[in-house]
């Protein structure tokens, strides 16, 4: 028994912080309709940056979370209007294209300045843990799910109340009846590409002190990620998250009960990304809220 309740636990708590990395990119697909390939590569950034503050000025992660995410909101305008707004209006292999060559050039950018060394960053509370008779709470992780928690409850909340975020909303329903009652949607998409981009450094400051940190750890991110949004539903927030529930469940099962399984675990968002496009290309857990 205390096998099982210990599996769900993990499940969760690995669930929770795959719904932060994936409502990022959902948010932004569901607004501009652009498919970001660069989105991995912003969550390695802000692993790095904390890794970084941590270690030159002892500034800890999530004291740090704020200030990388403005950073990261900064960096997703900059990129938004120097390179996104080129191709707004281009096919859409051009957007595909173009968003792949920037992870490119940020992958690259940080083997150059940082090396492809494996680094991690082990603040106290990492390396702790709850122990409830034979279940084991880790520290590290429970205070990932409050910020996740924190995250999606504030989006969730300035989507419904701000002015703004009903505009978003609008967008995403039908941008060209939103531009006809006078909502400016090139700035909106502006504004949801660039909130994206501070979620997915949110995400790489969460992460920084959960997974080894290295230049290429954002493939393995955003086919996670493309996993998630396509099992939920491509622009779906709602979809995104009961989607990362369902891949943090399914891998956590095959790392419990296959032979082997923490090996295979890593295939299952192939698996799942495959399979989705498949049967239902739509999205399965999308399909299922709408019904």
């Amino acid at each position: 028994m205390d096998l099982y309740i210990q599996f769900v636990v993990d499940a969760l708590l690995q669930g929770a912080i795959y719904s932060l990395v994936a409502v990022g990119m959902s948010l932004c697909f569901g607004v501009t309709r652009i498919i970001n390939f660069a989105y991995g590569e912003f969550v390695m950034l802000g692993a790095y940056g904390a890794f970084w503050l941590s270690t030159i000025w002892g500034i800890d992660p999530i004291i740090a979370l704020p200030l990388l995410a403005v950073l990261g909101y900064a960096c997703g305008l900059l990129t938004f209007r120097t390179c996104i707004t080129r191709v707004l209006d281009a096919p859409q292999i051009n957007q595909i294209l173009l968003t792949f060559g920037i992870g490119l050039v940020l992958q690259n950018f940080a083997v150059i300045a940082w090396t492809g060394d494996v680094r991690s960053l082990q603040p106290r509370y990492a390396l702790e843990s709850f122990n409830f008779g034979n279940v084991i709470l880790p520290t590290g992780q429970l205070i990932a799910v409050v910020i996740v928690i924190l995250s999606v409850a504030a989006l969730a909340f300035w989507l419904e109340r701000a002015e703004l975020g009903r505009a978003t909303q609008a967008i995403a329903q039908n941008g060209q009846a939103a531009s006809l009652v006078g909502i400016n949607v090139k700035f909106v998409y502006e504004l949801s590409f660039s909130i994206s981009s501070a979620m997915a450094v949110a995400s790489g400051v969460v992460m920084s002190f959960l997974v080894p940190i290295f230049p290429f750890m954002g493939f393995g991110i955003i086919v996670k990620v493309f996993a998630i949004v396509i099992l939920g539903g491509l622009g779906s927030i709602a979809g995104s998250i009961a989607g990362a529930f369902v891949l943090a469940l399914s891998e956590t099962a095959v790392a419990y009960f296959v032979p082997d399984g923490n090996a295979w675990a890593e295939g299952v968002a192939f698996a799942v990304l495959i399979s989705i496009l498949i049967i239902r290309p739509s999205g399965i857990v999308h399909q299922a809220l709408e019904d």
